[in-house]
């Protein structure tokens, strides 16, 4: 029980349900635009009322029913693929890979790629005051280097 519920507490699996969820509610847009915008646009091209019943082979057989080979349908389930691969593509895989080298040019730079919200040490704090008046004493012409 303790090793289902470590599996079960992890991050990346509670990710994964969330992806599935939202990868489905997706599939439901990108289905509804196949079949109804795509599928007629592509069913007109080939006289059919939509893609699904286009480009029909039959197959006679000797019981007397022909069997009916609809390729429309394979080349919506094509096109459903495509446009949800390339929207997955755009949507996430491009901006992530922006924000993953963006990331490595900040650090290959030496620029944190978080800043820090914690307040500066008194130690940090007494560095700077002592930088700082030693800067406003070089412009005023008394030149003491800072103490280390």
């Amino acid at each position: 029980m303790k090793g289902f519920k470590e599996f079960i507490l992890r991050g990346n699996v509670i990710d994964l349900a969330v992806a599935v969820v939202i990868g489905a509610a997706f599939s439901g847009i990108v289905t509804a635009i196949v079949t109804n915008v795509f599928n007629p646009a592509i069913g007109a091209l080939f006289n059919a009322k939509s893609l699904e019943k286009a480009l029909p082979v039959v197959i006679p057989t000797t019981s007397g029913d022909d069997a009916t080979l609809y390729f429309g349908a394979v080349i919506a389930a094509v096109i459903q693929f495509l446009l949800v691969a390339i929207v997955v593509y755009f949507a996430l895989v491009v901006p992530i890979n922006f924000i993953k080298k963006r990331a490595f040019q900040k650090k290959e730079a030496g620029i944190p790629a978080v800043k820090e919200d914690t307040p500066p040490t008194e130690l940090e704090l007494l560095a700077d005051i002592r930088d700082l008046l030693a800067l406003r004493s070089d412009h005023e012409g008394k030149h003491t280097p800072p103490a280390v």
